[in-house]
């Protein structure tokens, strides 16, 4: 494709959190001729950071923030519109209204994003191709000729907010009968370094709209409470008085009917930066009824703090709660008979969707950063609920281009250099391939394998240079925001593990690329790691991994450091570690990654439901009895100092509700994408559960009701290209008195085993 790469911008000057620029308009009038007929026309553009356009008034972006997040050094991306429709004989006029997105992020200082070398006044870049019934080319392309002005928005940070004022509106000004004359004109700029595409991942757009469920007066504002946690913006409606300014601050957390912003801040910040976070302004022109909603921001937000309002003013219409997050097609469900699961079914929903934007970051207000440790954690659960495949391969482009000459890759991506001295590892470097893996194994798409295959070969080599004299690795963060604080299961440990499993995963990948030398690399790098863990970190008079905690022998048994035979009892190891901890969870994120999985693999997940969804702290039915809508950054009791209440990297239990509670375990052996394995779990305190999974050849539903102690009517629907087994627990067969059968779809009667027989 013939990208543009003319770049043009109303000044050089860009904003800092000290002096606003405000946000650009360009406006370009043209004619088409009477006496021609359009037949197409195709309007490729970007804009660095975020981009609004329109043809003839009418707004043609595909979403929020377009058109991509991400470092332009390394990929600027282009979204191309059919603008047939819009255009006409006679005048006609293209509209951009440019936002500072990632080309300038000044609120991005504690990542260095305001020392990006790329950082500048917003640019951008287009190319309009009108081809008449004659076959006659019409060619307009960003250039001079552009007009330029000042918009109302006055300022714009990704992390801070947005302040427009409405006295400084132009009306029409994207139409063609606008008098454009005394505005300027735009001039050339450098063209950023990036390598062009156009933007495949789904575009961020409005999901819903909520009403404020409360509202209470705080201090010398109103504090409105939307029940939910969630992300996006608000559309605000007012009837104000010149000048009036209304001020929104939005956050998560209330305590005592106030609202708290102190999580979603950070203590390197200046007073002026911590006002600044997540706050909004709108300045009144006075007109009658006026409506804003934000264009280049989105925030994480339950509760908006309002002030400059009057006690009038402060009504349910004022604010609407405007759900925003990338469109992704739901693909799978759970739902039970225990209103705790169901809750946390959909507090899992909610935390991966409102941390989808484009690419999954960490919290979507204080940092809003993509962190690789965090959809390496989430990205099978999010690929048995949603359908993130697409926008998966975009980001392992910018991950890939991430890398460095020694084949290191930062912790968040995009970054501006932050990341490779601290923040990264084994641990969240493999988002490099686990993102890739479990899109083959549950969608079957080659094409993620082959764009990252080179890059994962590098990083296999990368870990060849950091490994110590005993062919370990301790070199990253571990056992993230372990229960308690402080991880049990040691670096070295967690580290090592991860990358064996990194080089098992890369071997797989290899084999299905017909790679065989990266194969045999991979795959001999991974006997290495497992044989020096084996020395080293185990202790095999009593089956104990190094640490002797629920994350290290969870992850010993998950990733198959123990050999099959040795499993066993390693297992009842881990049964007392969870013993000794009154049957609660006492791990890390990587810990709990893999604990219920390992749980359930040898018949414990009655075990595994309980902690789960136990009411007393630390579990994540805790969460649920603290009326949380979302999944928090770490387990901590009211009193402790509080992370952020929206993370998605915990939320692999609803992986766990559908891989097991139903059993749907697709290409369980990542070689044939038409296998299945129905595993249910006839959980002792559930009298039903039923879901779903899309997967490629259809629909997999799966459902279970208990009709006594003795009775299970089992529900089962495949499509007809799949096979595989119905694996019953050992408590449980088939009338038959067989415990398996092949799949298919049907209705199947279950039956409690004597248990007298096993004695």
């Amino acid at each position: 494709m013939n990208f543009p790469n003319q770049f043009i911008a109303a000044t050089i000057e860009y904003t800092t959190l000290e002096q606003h620029v405000p946000a650009p308009y360009f406006r370009k009038l043209f004619e088409i001729p009477n006496n021609q007929q359009i037949k197409a026309a195709a309007l490729t553009i970007t804009g660095l950071g975020f981009y609004r356009v329109f043809v003839n008034g009418i707004e043609v972006t595909k979403g929020a923030l377009a058109p991509y997040i991400s470092n332009p050094d390394h990929i600027v991306y282009y979204d191309c519109y059919d603008v047939s429709t819009y255009l006409s004989s006679g005048k006609n006029v293209l509209g951009i209204l440019l936002g500072n997105g990632f080309n300038n992020n000044p609120g991005g200082h504690i990542w260095d994003f305001d020392k990006a070398p790329w950082r500048s006044a917003p640019k951008t870049a287009l190319r309009l191709e009108i081809t008449m019934d004659d076959h006659s080319v019409m060619i307009i392309e960003s250039d001079e000729s552009f007009r330029t002005s000042p918009s109302p928005i006055i300022f714009d940070d990704y992390r801070c907010g947005e302040y427009y004022d409405a006295r400084l509106e132009q009306p029409g000004w994207n139409t063609a009968e606008f008098d454009d004359s005394n505005w300027g004109f735009a001039f050339r700029v450098p063209s950023p370094r990036g390598v062009p595409r156009l933007c495949s991942a789904e575009p961020i757009t409005v999901h819903s709209e909520i009403k404020p469920v409360s509202i209470t007066p705080q201090d010398d504002g109103f504090l409105y409470d939307f029940g939910v946690n969630f992300s996006g913006v608000c559309r605000l409606c007012i009837e104000g008085y010149p000048g009036q300014k209304v001020i929104m601050y939005h956050g998560e957390y209330a305590k005592n009917g106030k609202l708290v912003l102190d999580n979603i801040r950070f203590n390197q910040m200046s007073d002026m930066q911590k006002d600044m976070v997540q706050k909004s302004i709108y300045i009144c022109k006075g007109q009658g009824k006026e409506e804003y909603t934000p264009s280049f921001v989105y925030n994480g937000f339950r509760y908006v703090l309002v002030k400059g309002i009057s006690k009038e003013q402060a009504t349910p219409e004022l604010l609407t709660y405007l759900v925003m997050h990338s469109k992704l097609t739901e693909r799978g469900g759970f739902s039970c008979s225990d209103d705790t699961a169901n809750k946390l079914q959909a507090m899992v929903r909610r935390s991966d969707l409102s941390n989808f934007y484009y690419f999954p970051t960490d919290c979507p207000h204080r940092e809003k950063n993509g962190w690789t440790g965090d959809a390496a954690l989430s990205c099978e659960h999010m690929l048995l609920n949603l359908a993130p495949e697409n926008s998966f391969r975009e980001w392992i482009r910018n991950i890939c281009k991430a890398q460095n000459e020694q084949g290191a890759l930062p912790g968040i991506i995009p970054t501006a250099g932050w990341g490779f001295a601290w923040g990264n590892g084994p641990a969240w470097d493999c988002a490099l391939v686990y993102l890739p893996y479990f899109v083959y194994r549950y969608r079957g798409d080659k094409t993620i394998l082959q764009e990252a295959s080179t890059s994962i070969f590098r990083y296999l080599h990368y870990l060849t240079t950091r490994m110590d004299s005993r062919g370990l690795l301790e070199i990253g963060l571990g056992d993230w925001c372990s229960i308690g604080g402080t991880p049990k299961s040691p670096l070295i440990f967690t580290d090592s593990v991860i990358s064996m499993d990194i080089c098992r995963k890369a071997s797989s990948i290899f084999e299905v690329l017909g790679m065989t030398a990266q194969q045999e690399f991979a795959m001999k790098l991974y006997q290495k790691l497992r044989t020096s863990i084996r020395k080293y970190l185990i202790d095999f008079s009593t089956m104990t991994a190094i640490g002797n905690c629920q994350t290290s022998q969870a992850m010993a048994i998950y990733y198959d450091v123990f050999d099959e035979a040795e499993k066993q009892q390693a297992f009842q190891v881990l049964l007392k570690c969870i013993e000794e901890a009154d049957n609660h969870m006492d791990v890390g994120i990587l810990g709990g990654r893999v604990l219920f999985h390992v749980l359930s693999a040898f018949g414990k997940s009655d075990l595994a439901y309980s902690m789960i969804v136990r009411p007393d702290f630390p579990s994540y039915g805790y969460w649920v009895s603290q009326g949380s809508t979302t999944l928090w950054e770490s387990f901590h009791l009211p009193d402790e100092n509080v992370d952020s209440f929206n993370h998605h990297f915990w939320g692999d239990i609803s992986g766990w509700f559908i891989q097991w509670i139903l059993g749907i375990q697709l290409n369980p052996y990542f070689n044939d994408l038409k296998e299945i394995k129905i595993c249910p779990q006839f959980i002792t305190n559930l009298s039903y559960a039923e879901g779903y999974h899309e997967g490629p050849d259809g629909k997999i539903s799966i459902s279970w009701t208990r009709e006594n102690e003795e009775k299970i009517i089992l529900k089962v629907s495949i499509p007809k290209a799949m096979h595989g087994q119905i694996i019953l627990p050992n408590d449980w067969k088939f009338p038959n008195g067989t415990s398996q059968q092949p799949a298919c779809s049907g209705e199947f009667t279950v039956i409690r085993r004597n248990k007298q027989s096993f004695y």
